[in-house]
């Protein structure tokens, strides 16, 4: 591992001390500390087990619905899950292609092997970082600021700043059965004491669980009775900065399967015995609501004769295959009758049996919207120790952790992103304004302006940010801006030149059953129809511009009227963004206002009128009242 204490800076003892301390090298982690170091900051990532580097104890894929957005969204800005992704994948497709490009996103499935390995190699070679294996058991706290970490040897080590990335290791237990053991996702040591120690320092914790399948030996799994899911037939990638590193006759293959009446009778006559329905009645954790285990599919949706399941490959080097959909935490003995009531799966074998995981975490309310906490300074938390699921809602919370807690050391303003800027932005957003009651998983749905964040225009809503705070270099802010030209140039291209309606021209147009234009028309206004796609055009005209740049003047085109829509609607809440509450603002002196609505703003503390309007709880009716408040008392709002 490369070693680069020379950076180390110096405290007055002459003991190492480094200006951000990373703790947990999961996917947070990762981004985190390549932020920050890439930031020219001191950073040391500390973290447990160096093989968990970026490790995947769930699903290896990254991406999915919304998801996917969110790693382009975390490549725009510099940093590096695409990236990794992309490099290692083992097959990739675009979701919801039938749909619209609000919805689209891409998944890639993931290589446990080669992603950590591929991450922990661009860890290492990123100046200014260094990696150590150790616990972290305590804060170093010095009148409210966070001076540093305490390792369980009782060493100290001094920060000006700590970001906490912790996910699933603070007092994990894994629940199978009846059972209950205090350990992390591969059989690790948890974090027995943090988490206690925060509590102690006034954080409210929370009890939160999640859960895995069965992996099954690829070799005892009959595929003949299960049905094929390819890879996508054409290059695609997560990252603006790379090209395809892969060949699509080389990626490999899901498969599909269902429940069967017999899978469902079994679950049902052995409800009892599953940690999460009886087996265990000290469980305080709540499952993630979109996520549900097997058991919960079984009992919330009764009238479903079979729910699907998906067969993925977890790596090129090894056999074990994840049932995707199959989380469980039944005792192994039923789980083995589970898995053999599954076509192609009567004789399959089971590597590793399912389970259930339960964990502390903080309630995300006790944010600011740069992820530092409200009751320590210097102190920033990301990924599940922030209530969320998900690598990728983990990977976003850590870069936007790993800037903001470098742009606090430089003096300079955080990096807030706007609900109508970004899905990162609705995911900070939603956690420190309406906190969580289960492990919180980004979707389409929770956006009100996704036809503005889609996949396709990530870079053109981000890349400036990443430029502007130093992870995105010139080269790459200039080829945005080349692509930018490029989609001003072929728009204008097809709004200045016209199609003459020939007799050859209407035999093309109803070759394909497509009404003919009564008069020449423009390019523009032939587009804007919704059977006519550009690559049709090229019938007509021979269009030199990239597939991305005619899939950004296309989809301009023909979403203009929503687009223009969307707009608006997202310059009303920037009005209301506009519109500052003090930090100091008491509460306890509006009078008038619900006592709910009192205490979720006491709770919260918004730091704008648009976040007071999104807290459950407070009601338009509250919102006027405290506008008058703040007219009157501050001058604001006028």
């Amino acid at each position: 591992m490369k070693c680069s204490l020379d950076f180390a800076l110096e405290n007055k003892e002459g003991e190492t001390m480094y200006e951000i301390i990373v703790v947990g090298g999961g996917h947070a982690g990762c981004e985190a500390a390549y932020a920050s170091a890439k930031k020219n900051h001191k950073t040391l990532l500390i973290t447990s087990n160096l093989k968990n580097i970026a490790d995947m104890p769930c699903n290896p894929h990254i991406g999915g619905s919304a998801k996917g957005i969110v790693v382009r969204e975390i490549d725009a800005l510099g940093g590096i899950m695409g990236k990794i992704a992309d490099k290692t994948h083992l097959q990739i497709k675009m979701l919801n292609k039938a749909k619209g490009p609000a919805v689209q996103s891409l998944r890639a499935q993931g290589d446990k092997i080669t992603y950590p390995k591929e991450m922990l190699k661009t860890l290492q070679e990123q100046k200014h970082l260094e990696i150590k294996e150790a616990m972290v058991e305590d804060l170093i706290v010095e009148e409210g600021q966070v001076k540093g970490v305490i390792l369980e040897n009782g060493e100290k080590i001094e920060s000006k700043i700590v970001i906490l990335t912790t996910g699933t290791y603070l007092k994990a237990d894994i629940l199978v059965g009846n059972t209950r053991t205090r350990q992390g996702p591969h059989g690790e040591r948890p974090s027995n004491f943090l988490s206690d120690k925060l509590r102690e320092y006034g954080f409210q914790i929370i009890r939160l669980k999640t859960g895995t399948p069965q992996r099954i030996d690829r070799k005892t799994i009959d595929f003949s009775k299960t049905r094929v899911e390819p890879g996508d037939n054409e290059y695609l990638t997560f990252s603006f900065d790379l090209e395809p590193q892969y060949k699509i006759e080389d990626q490999i293959p899901c498969h599909l399967t269902y429940t069967t009446e017999e899978t469902h009778r079994i679950i049902r006559e052995n409800l009892e015995k599953s940690s999460m329905y009886g087996a265990l009645d000290d469980i305080e954790g709540i499952g993630p609501r979109y996520c549900p285990s097997i058991e919960d599919k079984v009992v919330r949706f009764s009238d479903k004769e079979r729910h699907q399941l998906f067969i993925e490959p977890e790596s090129r080097y090894y056999d074990d295959m994840y049932l995707q959909g199959f989380s469980t935490s039944m005792p192994k003995e039923v789980q083995e009758k589970m898995v053999h009531s599954l076509p192609g799966f009567e004789h399959a074998k089971i590597l590793k049996y399912g389970y259930a995981i339960e964990y502390d975490a903080i309630y995300p309310t006790q944010l600011k919207n740069n992820l530092e906490t409200k009751i320590l300074e210097n102190l920033f938390t990301a990924g599940q120790i922030n209530g969320t699921s998900g690598y990728e809602e983990a990977a976003c919370q850590g870069l936007m952790a790993g800037i903001n807690a470098s742009l606090k050391l430089e003096g300079k303003d955080p990096l807030v992103l706007k609900r109508n800027e970004a899905y990162i932005g609705v995911l900070i957003d939603d956690l420190i304004t309406k906190g969580i009651r289960d492990p919180y998983r980004l979707l389409t749905s929770r956006a009100e302006f996704r036809l503005l964040l889609r996949s396709d225009n990530a870079d053109q809503r981000l890349r400036k940010y990443g430029y502007e705070v130093g992870l995105i270099d010139q080269e790459q802010y200039n080829r945005l801006q080349e692509k930018e030209e490029k989609i001003q140039q072929l728009h204008a291209y097809l709004r200045e030149n016209k199609l003459k309606i020939t007799k050859e021209v209407e035999e093309t147009f109803q070759k394909e059953g497509f009404q003919v234009p009564n008069a020449t028309m423009t390019y523009e206004q032939l587009l804007r129809r919704p059977e006519i796609t550009m690559k049709w055009i090229e019938n007509f005209i021979e269009i030199p511009y990239k597939k991305e740049i005619k899939e950004q003047v296309e989809i301009n085109l023909k979403y203009e009227g929503y687009i223009a829509k969307a707009y608006k609607e997202a310059e009303k809440l920037l009005k209301l963004e506009k519109k500052q509450i003090p930090d100091n603002i008491d509460y306890d002196k509006v009078r008038n206002i619900a006592s709910e609505a009192r205490q979720k703003l006491k709770e919260v503390r918004p730091t704008t009128i648009a976040q007071a309007i999104r807290i459950s709880g407070v009601n338009p009716s509250d919102i006027s009242i405290l506008s008058v408040y703040l007219k009157k008392e501050y001058g604001k709002n006028e």
